[in-house]
Order: structure tokens, then C-alpha cells, then sequence
């Protein structure tokens, strides 16, 4: 135990945060049930402690260096999966408050299993599709902060993330590198949705892999058509 504490603190030096040792156990039990999960259903192909811890939890705390989480409330992760950024940030920062978002009700329950195993407080687990959420009024532009690791091109994430997002808001997309692109043909849709693209910010997460946050202001109100209905947002982006 005291090898693998040693080991998140030192990767997690550069986010700069006093972390006290009780909380990097909970990593330490989260990875476990990951593990333990992931030979019967597939959350993660990247299994080895070293790697989950910086290509999943560090990945999903880099964030704080774009943005400033004492100035948010509420947060929503779009397609958390494996609880992929939303349950990492919820660990470090129990102050927020975090929704989890997943169409695949196998993972919300695995999910509800680590945070009652964590005792965490103030975070909440929703099967659901994004474009059936976002209609609903206790979702809609209800967010501080919307985040999303989900695979999907701009288009279609701002699609499914905007209509959360409150006016005042943002929305961050974890991309890989080499997404100027991706960026430029997405500049149409999040118009279309109320968005402003602020910034592309890049970091590296290890000696292999480069870490882009695309980060999306929302400066008015999403039109109420969007998002469109299941499925059409993949393969009709904006």
C-alpha cells in the first residue's frame, strides 16, 4: 500500500494540491474495483496500476490547470464510462458536486459501487442518453462545468455537452494532440449551440502522450431544437 501511495504522489506532484494520504487510498481501492470489474465487463483496456494511475486519474486531474474548480459548483460528465474524468475530480475535490452520466446502465452501477464503497458525499450516477438529459429541466443549462473524455468528434460532443452547460459555463473536451482540424470543423456547431471556443490547451501527460483541452465557453442560450434525437447528433454532426 505504502509503494503504491508513494507512487500516485509523486505523478501527482505537478498538479500543485495538498492530497493527504487518506485520499490517495481511495485511488488505490478505486483501481481495485476497476480491476476486479473489468473481468467481467469491459471498463478499461489499461490494467497495470503505473498506467492507470497517469493515463486515467492523473489524465482526468489535468484539467485543473485550465480551470479554476473553486469557482464551480456543479459539474456533469457526458459518457463517464469508467467514471472517466467526473470520479477522479470528485476524489481529490469533495467540495464539488458531480453527476455521472452513462448510457450503459452495467457501468452506473459499477460506479454507484465505488462512490458508496468511497463514501463519497454529493455525487450522483444517471443512465441516460445525453439527448434525452439535456431536455430534461432539471439538467438543462443547470452546470458550471460540463467535461467529457468521451470518443467522439467536437461537433457531436458539443451537441451533447452545450445544452447542459449554463450561460457563464464551460464546457472542456479532453482531445488527444493534432486536433486543430477536428477544432476548425467544429467552430459551426458550437456557434450553433451557444458556444465560443476559447482556447486549445496542451499538456503532457507522460513522455508518450499529449493531452489537449479544448475549452468551450457558453455564451448563450442553447436553441431548444438541439440536442436532436438519439443518434443524429453521430451521424448528422452540425
Amino acid at each position: 500500500m505504502q509503494d503504491k501511495i508513494k507512487f500516485i504522489r509523486e505523478k501527482f506532484e505537478v498538479l500543485d494540491v495538498s492530497i493527504q494520504d487518506d485520499t490517495l487510498e481511495k485511488y488505490i481501492k478505486y483501481y481495485e474495483m476497476l480491476i476486479e470489474k473489468n473481468k467481467v465487463m469491459n471498463l478499461t483496456s489499461i490494467t497495470e496500476f503505473e498506467d492507470v494511475v497517469v493515463k486515467h486519474f492523473l489524465d482526468s486531474l489535468l484539467i485543473i490547470e485550465n480551470i479554476d474548480l473553486k469557482n464551480i459548483n456543479n459539474v456533469i460528465d457526458i459518457g463517464t464510462g469508467a467514471g472517466f474524468p467526473g470520479l477522479p475530480l470528485k476524489i481529490l475535490f469533495p467540495d464539488l458536486n458531480v453527476v455521472l452520466m452513462d448510457s450503459l446502465n452495467k457501468r452506473i452501477k459499477f460506479l454507484q459501487e465505488v462512490i458508496d464503497e468511497l463514501q463519497l458525499e454529493n455525487i450522483n450516477v444517471l443512465h441516460s442518453r445525453a439527448e434525452d438529459l439535456a431536455r430534461k429541466e432539471e439538467h438543462r443549462e443547470k452546470y458550471d462545468l460540463v467535461v467529457s473524455r468521451a470518443v467522439a468528434n467536437l461537433s457531436t460532443l458539443s451537441e451533447y455537452c452545450l445544452p447542459f452547460t449554463k450561460v457563464g459555463g464551460a464546457f472542456i473536451s479532453y482531445k488527444s494532440n493534432n486536433i486543430d482540424d477536428e477544432v476548425d470543423k467544429s467552430k459551426k456547431a458550437v456557434k450553433i449551440l451557444g458556444g465560443n471556443i476559447k482556447e486549445i490547451k496542451y499538456t503532457k501527460l507522460d513522455d508518450e502522450t499529449e493531452r489537449a483541452f479544448v475549452i468551450i465557453d457558453k455564451i448563450k442560450n442553447t436553441p431548444k431544437k438541439y440536442p436532436r434525437k438519439a443518434g443524429t447528433p453521430t451521424s448528422e454532426p452540425l
